[in-house]
């Protein structure tokens, strides 16, 4: 039996939320230990993000954001349904009560989704080749058409859909994180046909709840990846070669004002789990695991 050649994308999520977070995601680029980024447009620091992708030549996509900060599309800073009364967007949690009340204009959101690839376009010099959702908001329900539509509309052909293998059997992850992530399983589910409708692709597996900040060790990585793996000799790809991708947030911890979307950087940015999660990407153990395990890394446009 051949082993399976797996390639491996390493995201790194939120370039351009802080300079100490584009830092980080550079270190780690540079150390080998992530292969790809994913962009906050609105970011603080999103302008000098593209600059540094340009000049290290990291693979960068975008990280759509209708939950944090303020929105790009010069029409909707005033005056839109994707804004609480202090003028940002709702927030994680804020977003999906505000959707499952019927409150959010989906032509706002498609407005807004345009406006930040056109921002990616414009900052980077290239539309992006993948593009997912700031906190998961892509997989929403009602949205996850109009971001098919965005996608299809621009010819971005790779997305993520967060469906995590092993996930229910992750008995770390407090109750209250672990309801909030069996959310986005589920929504994910229900997008798979959306997207697929649209012509939109997305690698064999993801990772990356059950390995999140404090969460995040060589041997979580490790046992993610295994159980990856398991499920994908188990459907067997005829071509021999399966692609994951695996979500990762390294950076140093935000310091305010510095950072954030438009309102300053939120707590998880300026914990030491950012930290702790380069620090684990980086370890030469990990390294060796992908290379045991016949895992390449690679970005989207390598797929």
């Amino acid at each position: 039996l051949r082993m399976l050649q797996v390639k491996l994308i390493v995201t790194g999520d939120d370039f351009g939320y802080c300079p100490r977070r584009n830092q980080g995601i550079v270190d780690c680029f540079l150390a080998g230990a992530i292969s790809n980024v994913s962009l906050l447009v609105n970011g603080s620091a999103a302008a000098d993000a593209a600059k540094l992708a340009r000049r290290y030549n990291i693979p960068i996509g975008l990280h759509a954001n209708l939950s944090e900060g303020s929105p790009m599309c010069e029409v909707l800073k005033t005056n839109s349904t994707l804004l609480n009364q202090d003028g940002f967007f709702h927030g994680k949690m804020g977003f999906r009560i505000a959707l499952s009340k019927g409150l959010l204009n989906m032509s706002e959101v498609k407005q807004e989704l345009k406006a930040q690839v056109e921002l990616f376009r414009e900052l980077t010099g290239h539309l992006p080749p993948h593009m997912d959702g700031h906190q998961h908001v892509h997989v929403l329900p009602e949205v996850r058409h109009v971001f098919a539509e965005v996608l299809e509309e621009y010819g971005i052909k790779y997305t993520r859909v967060p469906i995590e293998p092993g996930l229910h059997n992750c008995d770390w992850i407090p109750p209250s994180l672990m309801d909030f992530y069996l959310g986005v399983e589920e929504d994910s589910y229900n997008t798979v046909d959306v997207f697929t409708k649209h012509g939109i692709r997305w690698p064999d597996i993801y990772i990356g709840l059950s390995t999140m900040g404090r969460n995040m060790s060589v041997s979580s990585i490790r046992s993610a990846i295994d159980s990856a793996i398991v499920q994908l000799t188990a459907r067997a790809p005829r071509s021999g070669t399966a692609t994951i991708e695996l979500m990762v947030h390294p950076g140093y911890p935000s310091v305010p004002p510095m950072g954030g979307c438009g309102e300053g950087p939120d707590d998880f940015s300026q914990s030491w789990e950012r930290l702790h999660e380069l620090q684990t990407l980086i370890k030469p153990e990990l390294q060796s695991h992908y290379k045991s395990k016949n895992i390449q890394l690679c970005s989207f446009k390598d797929l």
